[in-house]
C-alpha cells in the first residue's frame, strides 16, 4: 500500500511481534533505470534482519535485471512479484490482476525472476487474486505455473479484481489452491483480528496469512498473532493512552527517517484508523489531521482519555479502501481472446516511478 509500509511503519510493526514485513512496491523498471523514489523506498527498519521487498513489472528481461539489483545491491532477502493490483489505470494496460489471465506471460515472469534471484540464493514468491471476475477465474493456472518455476509460495487474496476491496473475501478459493499445489500457499483477505488468521488456517489449510487493510491503525494486531499462533491467551486491547503511545512512537520513527515535517505530514493519514472508534472530538480529529510538528502532535495527544477502552464495536470490522464491486474491469482491447501474451507490448502498464 502505498505510502503504508514504509520502513518506519515496518519498525514499529516488527516492535510488536514475529513476522515477515514487505516493502512498498517497487517497480522494475523505476529500479532499472535508477529512479530517485524507487531508490528512496529501498530502506530498511535496523530491525528488519529479513529485508523483503514487493516487486511490480510486466516484462521478463525487465523483472531478472531488477531481480539482480535488489540481491547485489541491496542485499534483498525475498523478493515478492505483486500481481494483484485492481486498480483501473493499471488493467487497462494489462498490468497488475489481470496479468495472470496471459498465462505464457506469467510463465516468462516468474521463470525469469526466479532464475535470477536464484543465483544469489534468495528465495521468490507470487501474490495474485481469484481472477480477473467470477468468469475469468486464473489462480489455479497462476498457481501451477507458480510451482513449476520455482517460486518459493504463492500467496492468494480471496476476491477478483472485479471485486476491488469490497464484499466479502471467498476463504474456499485459497483452500482450493492448497489442494492443487504442492508449494505453500498464504491466504489473505478478511483478517481483522487474530482470530480471523486462526479460523483462516483452520478453514483452509494454508501455511501462513497475509496481513494487509487489517493492521491500518493497528500494529498491535501482530502481537495478537503471534500470541495466537503461539496458543497463548490474547492480550487486552489498547486503551486510548496505549494507542497515543504507540502513534507517538510512529510519529518520531517517520521523523527520523522522512524529517519531522514530512514525517508528520505522513503520519496523517493513519490519524483515523488509529482513532476510529474511541471517544475524540471533532474539532481534535480535524487538528490531528493537520498536525504539522511532534510538539503540536504532543500537546493534542495529552488532551485525550487515556483510560478510554478500546471500542469493542470495531472488533472484526473492515479497515482501509472498501468501495463497491466494479461494473466492468477495464481491459486491453481483446485481452480475453487468448491467454498467451508473449509478445505483448505491456510498457505502458509499468511505470518508471514506485509506489502503489
Amino acid at each position: 500500500m502505498a505510502g503504508i509500509t514504509n520502513a518506519a511503519y515496518r519498525e514499529l510493526c516488527a516492535e510488536q511481534g514475529a513476522g515477515l514485513y514487505v516493502c512498498e512496491m517497487i517497480t522494475s523498471r523505476g529500479l532499472v533505470v535508477g529512479d530517485r523514489k524507487t531508490s528512496s523506498m529501498l530502506s530498511f527498519a535496523p530491525n528488519e534482519q529479513y529485508r523483503s521487498v514487493q516487486l511490480y513489472g510486466v516484462d521478463p528481461g525487465m523483472m531478472a535485471e531488477a531481480a539482480h539489483i535488489l540481491c547485489e545491491r541491496h542485499r534483498v532477502d525475498h523478493i515478492d512479484l505483486n500481481f494483484g493490483c485492481p486498480v483501473p489505470k493499471v488493467t487497462r494496460k494489462g498490468g497488475g490482476g489481470v496479468l495472470p489471465w496471459k498465462r505464457d506471460r506469467l510463465r516468462s515472469i516468474l521463470t525469469a525472476t526466479v532464475e535470477a534471484a536464484d543465483v544469489h540464493g534468495v528465495p521468490v514468491t507470487m501474490k495474485t487474486r481469484i481472477g480477473i471476475d467470477p468468469d475469468h477465474v486464473t489462480y489455479l493456472d497462476a498457481g501451477r505455473i507458480a510451482r513449476d518455476t520455482g517460486c518459493a509460495a504463492i500467496a492468494l487474496h480471496g476476491r477478483t479484481v472485479a471485486q476491488a476491496y469490497s464484499g466479502e473475501a471467498d476463504w474456499s478459493a485459497i483452500a482450493e489452491l492448497v489442494r492443487a499445489v504442492d508449494i505453500p500457499v498464504l491466504g489473505n483477505g478478511d483478517i481483522w483480528e487474530a482470530a480471523d488468521a486462526i479460523a483462516m488456517t483452520e478453514q483452509t489449510g494454508c501455511a501462513a496469512v497475509v496481513i494487509g487493510r487489517g493492521c491500518l491503525g493497528r500494529p498491535w494486531l501482530f502481537r495478537d498473532l503471534a500470541d495466537a499462533f503461539a496458543g497463548q491467551p490474547t492480550r487486552s486491547m489498547p486503551s486510548l493512552g496505549e494507542v497515543a503511545d504507540v502513534l507517538r512512537r510512529h510519529a518520531r520513527l517517520l521523523a527520523t527517517v522522512m524529517g519531522e515535517r514530512h514525517g508528520l505530514t505522513d503520519l496523517r493519514k493513519h490519524m483515523a484508523w488509529y482513532f476510529k472508534g474511541f471517544p475524540v472530538g471533532g474539532d481534535t480529529r480535524r487538528k490531528l489531521a493537520m498536525v504539522s510538528s511532534l510538539q503540536e502532535l504532543d500537546a493534542l495527544l495529552a488532551t485525550l482519555d487515556p483510560d478510554a477502552s478500546f471500542p469493542d464495536t470495531e472488533l472484526g470490522k473492515p479497515r482501509g479502501r472498501q468501495g463497491g464491486p466494479r461494473r466492468k474491469v477495464i481491459l486491453p482491447y481483446g485481452w480475453l481472446d487468448d491467454t498467451t501474451g508473449c509478445e505483448l507490448d505491456l510498457g505502458e502498464a509499468e511505470l518508471d516511478v514506485s509506489g502503489g
